[in-house]
């Protein structure tokens, strides 16, 4: 993308001025989509964005910089800009030596979603609309996406890092309205990796059209969620965002750091049931939030952070774990070339247990079955937290019976934590997903087994 000894040339600017550490991001990104709404193709785009971000740190200060000129004289420029927001002090000429990382690729991609023709992609969205509306009349309306990018990123720092990598991902998505006595319900299945159009050959849109349309017409005929605290269900890949939110992000070293997170200073201790074991994962061959090098040049790692109930680390990126003397765990990531790095997640997950789901839900006298959580907040000083319901049925004597119309799930991540009492042996991912955090957000996936919490959940539902 630039040669290495441009590159060199600029990270010495950087430190010219007496700083401690320089870094060089660059990134290329081309991105596509295409959006069919009520039968018609209502976007069809693509784009390319291209720059590059500089940081420079100064003791406690950091100076950033971005540019979208990538000749040498732009990129020197920016580097002198960073520095001088570094406010370092003194001159000299600082020489630095880069070294390659070596990291192994999560996967191989098979085809460039840009060498597949718009057509084909337009003929995917028909499809799904097509299949989703054949469901029954009560659909009335259908919206399927597709999406795809390809991401080049270059990082080379003052350390010596010097690393690239290349990272396509590809996701397509159905949202159907269904109308009836009881008003409008709503569905959608959505499939995204990081690989290419080869994505299709593993799912098959007009599938997830028939799922989407038939979880909206299910749901008409739902009665109100009870509302109290209750013994709480989780399904296989759809419950992973509560772990996400309600624990990962107050596993994150920045938050930790600034006194708010409820799990400072816990490590070693005991913080949930022997059941769970917790881990972060950029590994995870296709899985969305996976790649062969974070944005700060380091290789993706697998990273426990809760085992068998106890808290054993958090997670890193390069510039606490520098002040920490340690490594970074591989967790330092960028929406952009226009952003700093930040401590977030990859792929979050609970490590699959012993119970049979069946089993689970057979013990269960009576409670909520959640098949998928939506949205939602956390407090990560304080653990509480809510989310939407967006399918969740009663379970009654053992037994998963009616369909609830959609409501909240309100908690506190470590009680959550605590009173599981069952994990299933059923692991599965969730949808993709776009994890938020001071502005920026970047692709996360997580999962979840089929696991029970005996208390501490409240459903906050509308039934009497």
């Amino acid at each position: 993308m630039i040669e290495q000894s441009t590159v060199e040339r600029v990270l010495a600017e950087g430190l010219s001025k007496g700083a401690e550490f320089a870094e060089v991001f660059v990134e290329d990104r081309r991105s596509s989509s295409a959006l069919l709404d009520d039968g018609k193709v209502e976007e069809l785009t693509s784009g390319r964005d291209r720059g590059a971000g500089i940081r420079v740190v100064v003791g406690e200060s950091t100076g950033f910089a971005h540019t979208s000129d990538l000749t040498e004289e732009g990129l020197l420029a920016a580097a002198r800009t960073a520095a001088a927001a570094a406010r370092g002090a003194g001159a000299g000429t600082t020489v630095v030596a880069l070294s390659e990382t070596s990291a192994p690729r999560p996967n191989v991609v098979a085809i460039l979603p840009g060498d597949v023709p718009k057509a084909r992609k337009v003929e995917l969205l028909t499809a799904a609309d097509e299949v989703a509306r054949s469901q029954g009349g009560a659909i009335t309306q259908v919206t399927a996406r597709y999406a795809d990018s390809v991401r080049r990123i270059l990082v080379a720092n003052s350390d010596g890092t010097l690393a690239t990598d290349d990272q396509v991902r590809t996701m397509f998505s159905v949202s159907c309205v269904a109308s009836g006595d009881t008003g409008m319900q709503t569905g959608r299945e959505s499939v995204g990796h990081t690989v290419g159009f080869e994505l299709f050959d593993r799912y098959d849109v007009e599938e997830l059209a028939r799922r989407a349309a038939d979880r909206a017409i299910t749901k008409l005929r739902a009665r109100p969620a009870p509302a109290g605290e209750m013994t709480v269900v989780i399904g296989p890949g759809g419950g992973g965002v509560m772990f996400h939110e309600a624990c990962g992000h107050g596993l994150e070293a920045d938050l930790v750091a600034k006194g708010a997170s409820v799990f400072a200073g816990r490590i070693g201790e005991q913080v949930a049931s022997p059941l769970v074991t917790l881990v972060d994962d950029g590994t995870m061959g296709g899985e969305w939030g996976c790649f062969s090098v974070d944005d700060e040049g380091r290789p993706a790692q697998r990273n426990v952070l809760i085992q068998d109930g106890v808290l054993v680390d958090y997670m890193w990126d390069g510039l606490r774990a520098r002040k920490e003397g340690r490594p970074s765990s591989g967790n330092g990531r960028r929406q952009s070339y226009q952003h700093l790095p930040m401590v977030r997640m990859t792929n979050t997950y609970l490590v699959d247990g012993q119970s049979s789901p069946d089993e689970i839900v057979a013990d269960t006298p009576s409670g909520v079955y959640i098949a998928h959580l939506g949205g939602g907040q956390v407090n990560t000083a304080t653990g509480d937290f809510v989310f939407g319901m967006t399918e969740a049925y009663l379970i009654e004597d053992g037994k998963i019976t009616e369909p609830l119309r959609e409501g909240n799930l309100i908690g506190n991540g470590p009680a959550v934590l605590s009173n599981i009492d069952a994990v299933g042996n059923d692991f599965a991912m969730g949808a993709p997903g776009t994890c938020g955090k001071d502005g920026q957000g970047v692709p996360v996936g997580d999962g979840v087994p089929t696991l029970r919490v005996s208390a501490g959940l409240t459903i906050g539902g509308t039934a009497a």
